[in-house]
């Protein structure tokens, strides 16, 4: 490494030497003080990575005269130092190493040299799914039918956790991979033994899930990305990137009564997703950060993804210390992270002047109000008082468009102001259904809540909110109020020091009265892995093609995501799913209307059962305490007996097994140790055609296996019963049903089919309407290459690798969008499609593209920022336009022009290999 700037010195705390790269080295000619903390971070990152390559003098004095109001402008060079991964994108990220193993060796190299050179956790906890819920035995059950249906996947891991070095495995059953990263994975600041000493250097990571921001609320800089960059990285590989905008969110004064956590993060989201924020560093800054908590700051964090940024970070300050000796660290790193952070400018203190910025926006705490977000959206906020309002008009508007809209002029009323809104009579004419329920008649109707569940690491890692919902839930059940028979509850924490702080302070036992049990410590409604609904609840929906409701604590709320018979979902905090769940239908307004009534006959409304600040605070610090923490991660990579039995197979090449979970991938087959000139795309058929807000839940396989769909078949046709199919998510590490699940999303509209949705497109050459795979695989047997047209925001949502890798292996070669979101269009670059982008005011429909036309682009040999597209029509009529080529970086040029990074890493290293052989 290089030293241009001379700056490694030594820091002493409380006699203990470390070696660090100190800022102060540059301060003689840069002001350095006026970058935002984030960026310093980068500096640092910078300073001690310098070797003259990855990272030159001349990108430390980009990053030193940036301009907050110039843009993105210069490239430069990030090293993590480490990559956290959970299983649903871990699987396929240890599945690619140990196909590159293979690779290695029919390449004549060392498949040894295949290792994470940087620490590498995976945490399992996407796999557990809500099979059981409302009962004491709910965790037990799940738990064992978790391991049933994932045993070959566990056996795969233990094998990666034996034959990789510098990799550790969570098991399952221990928490969100976020959480357990909040609690314990991470430093704040990082040491590192070497011949030199021990290094001192701020913790930095990339993770395989876009919600690895929430870390950003502890000071640490990360953020997710695909898992194809995060294996680069794990290889040595640096992240490039151009310096980004980073955009001042000042917060003021204290949230009011009866506001939470929940409320804020959505009010957040709903601002900077009008402010426009995708690809920019968000930074929080202000005194009113004298009053939020860590928790709230990892909640804000967390939903970094829904609001469009990179990261959401806030400095490291009195607060992060007190949170880090809370959370049971060691008192020699809570000593090393504040002297660090003093010595490198990186400590906030209240009234300080603040950072440069490229632009600021404010919030008062006190403006925040108890809200949802929803239907559909994450950004879409909705004050409490407005829900009952909003689901209403939204309903509306799908029985309109259904045709099945009853009476206007029977099944309306006039409301306050003179307003309108369907009447109780609309409920039955648009198709109540009578379902028996516990032995008695019950209507299931439009906005009935079915699902009630407190989920995702966004809220369980928040101690307010809940001991919020258990104090809910406590009062509700002395007022003698239930759940609804049709709603169907769950709690799945976050970590296992959430039930040993409730249980201590006598709120687990309300919870569990009123349905919400644990049933796993994992992520589960909001990722869809929500299990199913009891048969006569979705039969009844099916009937009466009812639009029922969801309520959930989470970050995500796309559509399709949290069950396929629930079309509107809303994330609440964790006291309103309670309240909402006792309501049983979000076609009340909890602000004015009761909960149900008392064995009395008296109303009980949200503010009778609604704890104050005082309430909860007072229980945060009689029963929370760093003891619990310390047990509770004491033996955090042991795991349960379940795990430790399992047989690991053994070796440095992994033996594949016949296996409908895990499979050799072809991505090497035929691979030489240069790579070929870039191919031209000529004539190339659209396989998709799609508007704005595409997610990569749309484009991903993910949630449940249909039997009839072409992974349904595929998985039947190897003996698999449709009981057994799992998920998408637990079946990433098997191509075959990847590639097979890709734009299989129930509620994709692909406009080349319309009247449909889910996957389905036209076949061109003779119009033929067919799955979007079996049409990929006939145009791939004709050697015709294929592209997608897209709107606004394509890629939007969790950083999902196989979206890009089930759009090449399906053949995809480019895609042509409006805008895309960071994760998505690099993770594109990364396996060898190219993103174009049409010109500022241009569209496929401004352009009278169809997607009947076929397509074609010159060379990028030359690696063009601009190409012409000539799409031709059925009738020989040329519309040419222009687009740009969003592969951004030179790096991203190595890596396009060797197929993709994976390959681009393997050929490196072979050729290394080979060279000291």
């Amino acid at each position: 490494m290089s030293n241009s700037y001379n700056a490694q010195k030594t820091l002493d705390v409380n006699g203990k030497r470390y070696e660090i790269y100190a800022l102060d080295a540059l301060r003689d000619r840069y002001d350095v003080d006026r970058l935002p903390y984030s960026l310093k971070i980068l500096l640092e990152n910078l300073l001690r990575k310098e070797d003259g390559k990855n990272v030159t003098t001349e990108q430390i004095e980009a990053l030193c005269n940036w301009d907050p109001k110039s843009g993105p402008t210069d490239q430069i060079s990030f090293m993590p130092a480490r990559v956290v991964l959970q299983d649903f994108t871990g699987v396929p990220a240890v599945v690619d190493l140990a196909a590159m193993r293979d690779a290695m060796k029919n390449l004549g190299g060392d498949p040894e040299l295949i290792n994470p050179l940087e620490p590498a956790d995976l945490v399992i906890d996407h796999s557990v799914m809500v099979d059981h819920y409302g009962t004491a035995n709910a965790l037990d059950l799940n738990s064992k039918i978790e391991f049933k249906r994932n045993e070959e996947r566990y056996k795969f891991l233990r094998w990666g956790q034996k034959a990789f070095s510098n990799f550790r495995v969570v098991p399952p059953g221990t928490g969100i991979v976020h959480q357990v990263n909040l609690e314990y994975l991470s430093k704040a600041v990082f040491t590192k033994e070497t011949s030199e000493g021990t290094f001192a250097y701020p913790d930095t990571l990339v993770g395989t899930d876009s919600h690895t921001t929430m870390v950003n609320g502890l000071g640490v800089l990360g953020w997710g990305v695909g898992g194809i960059e995060a294996e680069a990285a794990m290889l040595g590989q640096p992240i490039t990137m151009l310096i980004p905008e980073v955009i001042g969110f000042e917060i003021r004064g204290s949230l009011r009564e009866g506001a939470t956590a929940t409320d804020l993060v959505l009010t957040v989201t709903e601002m900077l997703r009008k402010k426009g924020v995708v690809g920019k560093f968000v930074e929080f800054f202000g005194d009113g950060l004298d009053n939020l908590p860590l928790a709230d700051r990892a909640t804000i964090g967390n939903m970094a993804p829904e609001y469009g940024a990179t990261c959401g970070i806030f400095p490291i300050d009195a607060e992060t210390v007190e949170y880090l000796r809370s959370s049971g660290r060691e008192e020699e790193t809570i000593e090393l992270v504040e002297a660090y952070a003093r010595e490198q400018g990186m400590w906030r203190e209240t009234g300080a002047r603040h950072a440069d910025y490229s632009d600021v926006v404010t919030l008062d705490l006190s403006e925040v109000v108890p809200s949802i977000a929803g239907p559909k959206r994450p950004q879409d906020r909705i004050a409490l008082t407005d829900a009952k309002r909003s689901f209403l008009n939204y309903l509306e508007e799908e029985l309109t468009a259904r045709g099945t809209m009853p009476n206007a002029d029977e099944a309306r009323f006039e409301g306050e102001g003179g307003d309108t809104a369907p009447g109780n009579q609309f409920w039955h004419e648009a198709g109540a259904v009578n379902v028996e329920l516990d032995g008695e008649q019950q209507m299931l109707k439009h906005g009935d809540v079915v699902i009630a569940a407190i989920t995702s690491c966004t809220n369980t890692s928040n101690p307010a909110v809940l001991v919020a919902a258990g104090l809910v839930a406590q009062k509700a059940h002395e007022r003698g109020l239930t759940t609804k028979p049709w709603v169907k509850t769950s709690f799945a924490p976050g970590s296992q020091v959430v039930p040993a702080y409730l249980g201590k302070a006598g709120l687990m036992k309300p919870l569990e009265d009123l349905g919400f049990d644990v049933v796993g410590f994992g992520c589960t409604t909001c990722i869809g892995n929500s299990g199913p609904l009891p048969e006569t609840i979705s039969e009844a929906i099916r009937e009466g093609d009812l639009m029922v409701s969801g309520v959930l604590s989470g970050n995500r709320n796309f559509e399709g995501r949290i069950h396929p018979d629930v079309q509107a979902n809303y994330l609440a905090s964790p006291p309103l799913v309670v309240a909402y769940a006792l309501a049983g239908t979000v076609t009340r307004d909890l602000s004015t209307e009761p909960l149900g009534t008392d064995p009395n006959g008296e109303p009980v409304y949200l503010k009778d059962v609604w704890p104050s600040q005082k309430e909860i605070a007072d229980i945060i610090e009689k029963h929370i305490n760093s003891d619990m923490y310390r047990e509770q991660y004491a033996n955090v990579f042991e795991g349960s007996e379940a795990w430790r039995k399992l047989p690991a197979p053994e070796g440095e090449i992994y033996e594949w097994p016949d296996s409908t979970y895990v499979r050799n991938p072809p991505y090497f087959e035929g691979m030489g140790l240069e790579p070929s000139e870039i191919s031209e795309i000529r004539q190339a058929r659209c396989l998709v055609k799609v508007g704005d807000s595409i997610t990569t839940d749309h484009i991903s396989p993910a949630g449940a296996i249909k039997a009839d769909s072409p992974a349904g078949q595929y998985l039947q046709d190897l003996g698999v019963m449709p009981q057994d199919f799992n998920s998408y998510g637990s079946r990433r590490g098997n191509h075959e049903v990847m590639m097979r699940g890709t734009f299989a999303n129930v509620r994709l509209k692909n406009e080349l089919a319309p009247g449909t949705q889910g996957s389905w497109t036209t076949y061109f050459p003779n119009g033929e309407q067919t799955s979007i795979y079996d049409a990929a695989m006939r145009y791939k047997q004709e050697g015709t290459p294929l592209v997608v047209l897209a709107g606004k925001e394509y890629g939007t949502g969790s950083s999902r690798d196989w979206a890009a890798k089930g759009t090449a292996l399906l053949g995809v070669r480019m895609v042509i969008a409006e805008s895309y979101e960071r994760i998505h269009r690099s993770n594109l670059v990364g396996f060898g499609v190219v993103p174009l982008q049409f010109n500022e005011g241009d569209s496929a429909e401004s352009l009278s593209l169809t997607g009947e036309e076929t397509f074609s682009i010159g060379s990028l040999e030359a690696e063009p920022t601009m190409v012409t597209v000539r799409a031709v029509t059925p009738d020989g009529e040329v519309k040419s336009f222009e687009a740009k080529v969003r592969v951004d970086t030179p790096t991203e040029w190595d890596y396009f022009r060797n197929g993709g990074i994976l390959h681009y890493v393997l050929r490196e290293l072979a050729n290394r290999s080979q060279a000291a052989a």
